[in-house]
């Protein structure tokens, strides 16, 4: 094992001095934070690359469902986590990307983009995504301001407001049933057809404060400093016309991003990562954790324990399969 401790230098040292890492991992996000932890504290010879620590924490504004923390900004969140990576002295690569991962079996090289040739015995990818964009005006503008990207982790906020789902699948449906303790008035939006299973649509069925405009496309988002309503196109009439609201969820899904490793491993349609019980892709020493795998829940507690699981389960691997020197 290298020992870190014998004397103090900066991580861009640490990272040019490893001849073989026991496991790099990518993303510095709650998976790739807490895999970091875990596998320091298993003894292993670990480090994460990350372009910025944190990952989606830092576009969250107010966390209140994380154990332990009551409401808490997601930036803080992301600096505690950071505070006990720093305690334990794992190195951390920030401000660059990877460029490359190759399997040189069975190790993998890892190529960031300012030029480091790394290599490890295993590669754990917690590089998450990001929630799919409507890509219309006001959407930036109005970014944690009325509009959030989910209802298990917003709902409550919405208490005595209205508000408007933007979408037609499952996670819509799911967002509109999140909603139903908490929203005065409830206003689904779709531009075609349900999409969603018939057993969520049923559900519906049963919501008063409910009202359903499919066939609807909204082409803007409204506002001063928060949104108060969204422009749409009716497109059974073609006329547009304005929806008020005091909030705006907008549930059409996420985009992983597994574009470094989908060539290696398999992913499902949606290009998730698809793991086994353990965190591993289907290419040996390779893991997976967080937002970036099939996993349904995209949430920071789910996120961060499975970081713990994979860190574990590489330990696992290079005491009892690992076939290099």
């Amino acid at each position: 094992m290298f020992n870190f401790n014998v004397e103090k230098k900066s991580n861009s040292d640490i990272f040019d001095q490893v001849k073989k890492w026991d496991l790099l991992i990518i993303g510095g996000g709650p998976a790739g934070l807490n895999a970091g932890l875990y596998a320091k504290r298993k003894g292993l010879v670990v480090g994460i690359i990350a372009k910025e620590i944190g990952g989606q924490l830092h576009n969250t504004t107010t966390v209140d469902n994380y154990l332990g923390f009551n409401m808490i900004e997601g930036k803080d969140l992301s600096n505690t986590f950071l505070d006990h990576i720093n305690q334990l002295d794992v190195p951390i690569l920030s401000g660059t990307n990877v460029k490359a991962i190759t399997n040189i079996k069975p190790d993998f090289q890892i190529e960031t983009e300012n030029g480091k040739k790394l290599i490890s015995k295993t590669v754990l990818m917690a590089t998450g995504g990001m929630p799919r964009k409507l890509g219309i005006p006001g959407e930036d503008k109005f970014a944690n301001k009325g509009i959030t990207y989910c209802a298990t982790c917003d709902a409550p906020f919405f208490k005595d407001k209205e508000v408007i789902v933007a979408g037609g699948g499952n996670s819509a449906v799911e967002g509109v049933l999140d909603l139903v303790p908490w929203a005065k008035k409830i206003t689904l939006v779709h531009r075609s057809q349900f999409r969603a299973d018939e057993i969520l649509l049923k559900k519906l069925e049963t919501i008063d404060k409910l009202t359903i405009h499919l066939q609807t496309q909204i082409l803007a988002i409204l506002g001063d400093e928060l949104v108060t309503g969204i422009q749409v196109l009716n497109k059974k009439t073609n006329k547009k016309h304005i929806i008020n609201t005091d909030g705006l969820l907008i549930e059409i899904g996420t985009v992983p991003n597994s574009y470094l490793i989908k060539d290696l491993v398999k992913t499902n349609q949606k290009d998730e990562v698809i793991v086994d019980n353990n965190q591993m892709t289907s290419l040996l020493g390779m893991f997976a954790s967080g937002d970036i795998t099939e996993q349904p829940f995209k949430q920071i507690i789910i996120a961060t324990a499975e970081g713990a699981k994979a860190a574990l389960a590489v330990n696992q691997y290079l005491n009892q399969n690992y076939k290099g020197e």
